[in-house]
């Protein structure tokens, strides 16, 4: 099988704030002009510290149509509160899987014990493309706790990959996906080294959480680096340096153009005038500031 090839290693750019509760790192689509489809966009929360604060840090109820948000904890604890009547807290290891799809109004904010205490926060967050026959489908919302995460132990105690979605070495992940999407956890001890296979034309990413690895026996990415592939070449090996957590994405492309505005990303600028109008005029739920 035909390795595949670095693209390039992306240092974190410049973060800035949203809300008053994340601070953010954007590799795409704004900080790198890198295609990742289905993956649109990917905030990256390093290591931060916030003090203690009785008010809960976060943001403000506000809309999104036409994909999915996807928050993975390293620290730190987050509540969620949408307009379909979910709510949860994901606290380190945990992901929240929201599917805005027709449109979902939400509010993120730190979990009130974890404000009351403070401590180290960290985080990231994926918008990921839903194809145009799913976009105005019925919001849901997969709550993944880390307790409950399939996993594979990796050999003479190499550490383990957790499994968020797709399949690895034929243990199948939690959450359900719309597209081909491979998501992990890999969570190696030092010297440990695991394999993956991507096919050849899906987008995949590395995001070093912690600790530094080597790639395919030769280039190194540490802490706070995001590792871009070529579409060339299925395999990936990786040998953690020291202990490390490393996010693992990996996505088959959906073909289909892409509007932006703002919180809603769809495929004609005529859809993204009526998800404005919808919002509006109250179609998207109401909650509760």
């Amino acid at each position: 099988m035909e390795t595949k090839q670095i693209e390039k290693v992306l240092k974190a750019p410049a973060p800035h704030m949203v809300g008053d509760g994340f601070r953010v790192h954007n590799f795409f689509p704004s900080g790198y002009k890198i295609n990742m489809n289905p993956f649109f966009l990917m905030d990256y929360g390093s290591k931060i510290e916030f003090s203690a604060r009785k008010e809960p840090r976060g943001v403000g109820v506000h809309p999104h149509r036409g994909f999915e948000t996807v928050t993975i904890a390293y620290h730190g604890a987050v509540a969620h509160h949408d307009s379909s009547g979910n709510s949860g807290v994901i606290y380190p290891g945990d992901v929240q899987w929201m599917t805005a799809a027709s449109g979902i109004l939400h509010k993120e904010y730190h979990e009130a014990n974890y404000s009351l205490a403070g401590g180290p926060f960290q985080m990231v967050q994926l918008w990921i493309n839903l194809p145009a026959k799913d976009k105005m489908g019925k919001p849901r919302y997969q709550a993944v706790k880390q307790s409950d995460m399939a996993h594979f132990d990796l050999p003479e105690n190499g550490g383990k990959i957790e499994i968020i979605a797709g399949n690895y070495q034929g243990i199948k992940g939690n959450a359900n996906t719309f597209t081909p999407i491979e998501l992990y956890n890999a969570r190696l001890n030092k010297g440990g080294g695991a394999t993956f296979n991507f096919p050849e034309h899906f987008n995949t990413g590395f995001m070093v959480i912690e600790g530094s690895i080597k790639i395919n026996g030769s280039e190194t990415a540490v802490a706070d680096n995001f590792v871009h592939f070529k579409n060339k070449g299925e395999e990936i090996k990786i040998e953690a340096l020291e202990n490390s957590v490393i996010l693992i994405l990996s996505g088959e492309p959906i073909d289909e153009p892409i509007v932006q505005y703002g919180p809603f990303l769809m495929n004609t600028e005529a859809e993204i005038h009526q998800a404005i109008e919808d919002y509006n005029q109250g179609r998207f739920g109401y909650l509760e500031e």
